[in-house]
Formats: structure tokens, C-alpha cells, sequence
């Protein structure tokens, strides 16, 4: 606690402006507690950059852990660039504070000579990562904190091919920042050199999305087809309505409710379109004007949840890695007919999403590549391997990239692609659900869940870290009498298949998972998140669909299984 009150009173100094001064000062005298969760540690970059709880202090969200962020990027900029023009371009969603602070971000860099291309009001994720490709910007920022709680924000580092920082740079950047001193910030803002941009881009934003996103669609079907789209109080509402009617989807209902964005996410307890409770109204909706289809996006619009009709005209929500490969196959199925593949061609996933990615990737021929979580390494996969075409990908966190003109999870397209899909589907008396138990039917019913268990401050960090540890040095070799036949631990890049007692490396990235496979199939991942205070495990069940009709038995049967792991971890939703 003593070195913590140290870092505490630096914050005294006349480096901090007086708010600051009387916030930490009244930390110290009245929260210990507050004081310490503030203090602790550096707020660190994570799976999606850096997220957390806005407020004063080192493990904070304010504008000097930013701005020494923006310092550090600044100097690094200068050294791997030294002869280029420097450009940034840097969007906003709608949280709390967004504006203010990207404002304070692009001060800082113009402050140190490098031009700044500021979204002149809230924008899409995706849209950023388009603009620094579009702008030949070397680096590029987003403030958000996606779906996380009303008190956080956040701040996402891309790079000059559009994609999130990822190794070396990574660490390189973080390097720099940490041997900076709070004194060294520069906030002195050049205005000459900060330019607001918006429609023009905007513009050739939705051009692409619907150059990527539409699918030799009929005029009639996308005209027949029902939509209840809902932003979340987020920043879609600014580009995917537009984006629907260009592309010719006239039937179209925003949830007016939830229309505008708000950093408070006033109707939903969470603004996160893996939940079926921020579906709510729009569910609703859909049951009124009878929709065929409910789509809700994030706050920053990387990310969507969609519903359909089920056999019995109920409404129902797809997860994520259902949506996946639905979009996946249809992506395939096209580049196939209109194309014909080449040899040279991949989808990409992650290491914890559903095995049927690799199932599609096997009947289509063509190479599925794994990475860790965050589509920061699908974007390398793409700069890695630029001999190959990526053609789709996603995660089973309701994220989705078609093409590679956007380097990170697109929900604007990915919602228009959903909307192409529904459409023929319904043009030939069929749905979204049908068409993914078709897939089921050739390559197996897969069945996923994932358990998220919180673990909040310093005590549920080192909870977590002794759950990983626990999982490591005593391995379960039983599921419910189910044998574990293979380990894999990215921590240690090393895999133990336990019926030969051999061990093999793991050629991706070290990260703190563990992934255990069954005897039946189960595949069972354990990770702790990297932008919130949560241990995830994901499970993952098969088995064989002979016919449609048996879907539901199937379902249950998996379900079953599912639960039997649940019950063994002892973990409760």
C-alpha cells in the first residue's frame, strides 16, 4: 500500500492539472480501496488495445494514461518513419467522454509534428481501420470500450495496413510508453495540423461495404425482406440504414428507442449483442411487424447478434460461431461459382471458435488459418501471407471481415452480407436456420457455449491466475469419465497428446490458454479475457445430423454433454 500511496501523491504535482490534483487527494483521504484499484498497476494493452473504468490513476482511463500513450506512439512513429509525411487518422464512438478524449489524442500528436485526421463526430470501428488504408496513415486510434459498462473506455492502436498492432510492434510501442514520464507529454496542440474529415469519407466507406457485402441479389428479394435493425445507442446508426437502402433493403425498422447513441445504453443492461436481453425491444418488434430477420449491433459496430425464424415461426438468436459459418459458406459458395478457386485462397478463425470453420475449409479446399483471439491476427495473417486471398473469417464472439478491405470485424458489412443471405434464402421458400441445419446435415452439428466467470479488482486478477495455474500443474484426465486424449498450452507453445505420452510445438503466438480435447470430440478452452476482468471457458460438442428433422433431438443430446462438463468445472451461469 505504501508504494502505491507513493504513485498516489506524484499525482499531486503541479504536472496534473488541479481536477486531477483534487480527485487523487480525495482518494487518498477517503477510498483506500478506490485508491488502490486506481493505482495498482499501469492499465495494460490487451486482446482489443487498452479498455478500462474512466477516473484518475494509473490503472485508469483519463487524459494522461492516454495521452503518455499518444506521446510514446508519437516518438516511435519518428523512429520507424523518419523520412515519411506522419499521418493518424482517429474515430470516436459514443461513450462518455469519446469526444473529449480524442480530441486530447490528436492535441498530442499534432503537438509532435504529425498530421491528424479526426472524424468530426462519432464513426464505426471498421470505418477507421478503412480510413488509414484509404489515407495511407501509418497509424491509426479508436477511442471505445466496445460493450463493456457505462464507467469504462478504451483506446485501439492500428497500423498502417489497417489491422490492430500486433508483435513487434506491440511491444516495441509499449517499450517506448513506459520509459516515458507524465512531464514529457506534449498537449500543446498544433491546429494547423488537425483535419476533420466525414462524408467524403463516409462515402467510400459504404461504396466498399457494398462492393464486399452484396451478392448478385434480386431487387424483388431484397425488397421482400423484413428487417428490425437496432443500434444499441452505438455508432452503426450513423452508416448501416444507409447502407441497407443503397443497397436496396426498403423494409427496414430501427428501433427508434434505442436509435440514439447515449454512453448510458439507457434501455438494455448491457449493450452486448451476444445477450439476449439487449435484443429485447427489437424482438419485440420483429414479433409485431412479423420480421424475418433482428439484427443489433455493438457500440462501435464491429460487432453484431442476429435472430431468425425458427420451424415453428419463433424468433431465435444464432450465436456466433453459427453465424460464422453461415456467412463463411455463403462467402465460399460464391467465390466458387463466380471465381473458381485458385489453390492460393484462405478463411481465417481462432484457436477457441467452433472446429466447423476447419470442417467448411476441408469441403471447399481451400486453407482455414488459426489464430489467438482478436481479429488483430487474422489482419496478420492477411500482411503475413500476401501471395494468398483471404476471402471471410470470424470469431465466436459475434465478430465477422469480409475481404481484407477492412482490417478488423466489420458489423456495417457483416450486417449487409446476414441481409443477402436472408433474402435468397426467403426468395427460395427457406431461412437462415434451415440453411444452417442444411450445413449441419454435411459436415456435423456442432454446439457451442461459453462461460464467462467475473472476477473483479486485484483479488479476482490473482483468483484467476490461480485457476490458471490449478489447470496447468493438475490437469483433469477425466470429463465426467470422458478421457482427455490431447493438451494444448499456449503458454508454453507446447501440445501433449496424452494416449501416445508425446509433445509437439504449438506454431502460434504464446498466450495465456489452455485447450483440452476429449475422447468424444469435446474440445474444452479456458483463457482469461483480455479487456475485462473475466475467465472464459468455451466448450465445443458434435455429433451427426442424418436428417433436419432430428435437429432438436441433436441439439438436447449435445446439450446434455455440454452440461455434464459444466457440472464436472462445478461452474454455474
Amino acid at each position: 500500500m505504501e508504494d502505491i500511496l507513493v504513485k498516489a501523491k506524484h499525482w499531486l504535482s503541479d504536472v496534473f492539472d488541479s481536477n486531477t490534483q483534487q480527485e487523487v487527494q480525495a482518494l487518498i483521504e477517503n477510498d483506500v480501496n478506490e485508491l488502490q484499484d486506481s493505482f495498482y498497476k499501469n492499465l495494460a494493452f490487451g486482446t482489443g488495445g487498452m479498455r478500462g473504468i474512466m477516473g484518475v490513476g494509473t490503472n485508469r482511463i483519463n487524459k494522461y494514461t492516454l495521452g503518455k500513450n499518444t506521446q510514446g506512439i508519437s516518438n516511435y512513429l519518428k523512429k520507424v518513419f523518419p523520412t515519411e509525411d506522419l499521418k493518424v487518422a482517429i474515430a470516436y464512438d459514443c461513450r462518455h467522454n469519446s469526444k473529449e478524449l480524442a480530441q486530447i489524442v490528436a492535441n498530442v500528436f499534432s503537438a509532435n509534428g504529425i498530421q491528424v485526421y479526426l472524424f468530426s463526430e462519432l464513426r464505426p470501428t471498421p470505418e477507421l481501420s478503412f480510413t488509414v488504408k484509404e489515407l495511407n496513415c501509418q497509424c491509426g486510434i479508436v477511442l471505445t470500450a466496445s460493450h463493456n459498462p457505462p464507467e469504462y473506455n478504451g483506446y485501439k492502436v492500428y497500423w498502417k495496413d489497417g489491422g490492430q498492432l500486433v508483435p513487434p510492434q506491440d511491444a516495441e510501442i509499449i517499450q517506448e510508453i513506459n520509459a516515458l514520464e507524465y512531464h514529457q507529454i506534449n498537449f500543446e496542440a498544433n491546429t494547423d495540423l488537425i483535419h476533420f474529415i466525414d462524408e467524403e469519407i463516409d462515402q467510400k466507406f459504404i461504396e466498399a461495404s457494398l462492393k464486399n457485402g452484396t451478392f448478385n441479389t434480386s431487387a424483388e428479394a431484397r425488397k421482400n425482406l423484413k428487417i428490425v435493425f437496432t443500434s444499441l445507442h452505438g455508432t452503426s446508426i450513423t452508416l448501416i440504414p444507409k447502407v441497407l437502402e443503397k443497397a436496396g433493403y426498403k423494409n427496414v425498422h430501427v428501433v427508434e428507442k434505442q436509435a440514439e447513441p447515449n454512453g448510458d445504453f439507457p434501455t438494455v443492461k448491457s449493450p452486448n449483442p451476444e445477450e439476449p436481453e439487449a435484443l429485447k425491444i427489437a424482438l419485440e418488434i420483429a414479433e409485431k411487424e412479423n420480421a424475418d430477420i433482428v439484427i443489433g449491433t455493438d457500440p462501435d459496430c464491429d460487432r453484431l447478434g442476429i435472430a431468425v425464424r425458427d420451424t415453428n415461426n419463433n424468433m431465435v438468436l444464432l450465436n456466433g460461431n453459427q453465424t460464422m459459418v453461415l456467412m463463411t459458406d455463403f462467402l465460399l459458395k460464391n467465390y466458387q461459382k463466380e471465381k473458381g478457386f485458385k489453390g492460393n485462397e484462405f478463411i481465417a478463425s481462432t484457436i477457441v471458435s467452433t472446429p466447423m470453420m476447419e470442417k467448411l475449409a476441408e469441403h471447399y479446399q481451400v486453407e482455414c488459418k488459426l489464430g489467438l483471439t482478436g481479429f488483430k491476427w487474422i489482419a496478420k495473417m492477411i500482411k503475413d501471407f500476401p501471395e494468398q486471398h483471404f476471402i471471410g473469417g470470424g470469431e465466436e464472439s459475434f465478430g465477422f471481415m469480409v475481404g481484407d478491405f477492412v482490417r478488423d470485424k466489420d458489423a456495417v458489412t457483416a450486417t449487409l452480407l446476414a441481409c443477402e443471405i436472408a433474402s435468397q434464402a426467403k426468395e427460395k421458400n427457406s431461412t437462415l436456420l434451415k440453411e444452417l441445419y442444411g450445413l449441419y446435415e454435411k459436415h456435423g452439428y456442432y454446439q457451442e457455449k461459453l462461460i464467462s466467470i467475473v472476477k473483479k479488482g486485484i483479488t479476482g486478477a490473482e483468483e484467476i491466475n490461480k485457476m490458471m495455474i490449478n489447470l496447468r500443474e493438475n490437469p483433469p484426465q477425466l470429463f465426467n469419465d470422458v478421457k482427455v486424449i490431447r493438451i494444448e498450452d499456449y503458454h508454453t507453445s507446447k501440445a501433449n497428446d496424452v494416449l501416445l505420452n508425446t509433445q509437439s510445438d504449438l506454431a502460434i503466438p504464446k498466450s495465456n490458454v489452455l485447450i483440452f480435447y476429449l475422447e468424444d470430440g469435446t474440445k474444452i478452452a479456458a483463457r482469461p479475457s483480455g479487456t475485462e476482468p473475466k475467465i472464459k471457458f468455451y466448450i465445443s460438442t458434435r455429433s451427426d445430423l442424418i436428417d433436419q428433422k432430428d435437429h432438436k433431438k441433436i441439439k438436447q443430446q449435445l446439450e446434455a454433454k455440454i452440461d455434464s462438463v459444466l457440472s464436472y468445472l462445478d461452474f454455474k451461469e
